[in-house]
């Protein structure tokens, strides 16, 4: 069975994390895996000390920081396996039962990469463990967006269960597969789906957003929709204050206006005026 996977790094968007990943834990009825990386960068499991024999008294030094090394590395683990313990408890007392704990040393792009089979909905925060109480997004979250070809749920700070759903709708691949998302992934049963489309009003436009919202009312959902001129992104927020959508669905990357904003600088000015959960489908 595959697993809802959160990102536990200690950041100020790790109780957040923890709840999102709990709430589609509980709604998809999956196991729960907490998963903590530790940067082999930061906290090696061991020097190499080859290169610096016959140094004379600068050996004994390198020894003695090698040594800090390691200690720092035990400490580290032993917080990160605090860390899942705590995380874990809060999940259980959400009423997830199926919860796994994971921590490993090495990249985090590379260390999901290995368990991707295995997933099926990856939660992180937006502001990784530098990056608290900033308006940066976490430097690792581009690179797992670019790298994963799984949903990933970006957590903001503050957990806010959704209560609504927008699609950021463009009548491409990605965004008709949002659709399919949408209709047959019990994490939305029972939420209002709104879909949204940014550009021109057009026959075809219009006609394509429609059958996509006729297809999720014909499969029992409560969808509505609504073209909107303007630029992607301010159009977008605009909706989404004017409506209180708890949750933004959207492609990742493409070709289209829509999902081209997601790439370069526009993605980074999405996720930092962001105050909701957005939910990236690849």
């Amino acid at each position: 069975m595959k697993h809802v996977v959160a990102c536990i790094d200690g950041s100020a968007s790790t109780q957040s994390v923890c709840d999102y990943a709990s709430w589609a834990a509980l709604r998809l009825q999956t196991p729960l895996t907490l998963f903590h990386v530790l940067d082999e960068a930061r906290y090696p499991t061991e020097t190499n000390m080859t290169g610096n024999i016959g140094l004379g008294s600068r050996e004994a030094l390198l020894e003695q920081l090698a040594e800090l090394d390691q200690q720092r590395s035990k400490l580290a683990l032993e917080q990160g396996h605090h860390m899942l313990e705590s995380a874990k408890l809060r999940a259980t007392q959400s009423g997830v039962e199926h919860i796994n704990l994971r921590q490993r040393h090495g990249d985090l792009a590379e260390s999901l990469l290995e368990i991707e089979d295995s997933m099926r909905l990856l939660v992180m925060g937006l502001h990784g463990e530098e990056t608290t109480r900033t308006n940066r997004v976490g430097s690792q979250l581009e690179t797992v967006v670019r790298t994963m070809h799984r949903p990933i749920l970006v957590a903001p700070e503050e957990f806010i269960e959704p209560k609504n759903v927008m699609l950021a709708f463009d009548g491409s691949d990605s965004s008709r597969k949002g659709i399919r998302m949408l209709a047959e992934s019990p994490i939305f049963r029972g939420l209002p789906l709104h879909l949204v489309m940014v550009g021109a009003d057009t026959n075809d436009s219009r006609a394509s957003i429609e059958a996509a919202s006729n297809h999720l009312r014909e499969l029992g959902h409560n969808s509505r929709f609504e073209i909107r001129s303007g630029e992607v992104e301010p159009a977008l927020h605009a909706y989404q204050k004017e409506h209180n959508i708890d949750l933004l669905v959207m492609g990742a990357y493409g070709h289209s206006r829509i999902r081209q904003f997601l790439v370069g600088s526009t993605t980074t000015s999405l996720l930092q005026t962001t105050n909701s959960a957005l939910l990236l489908l690849r």
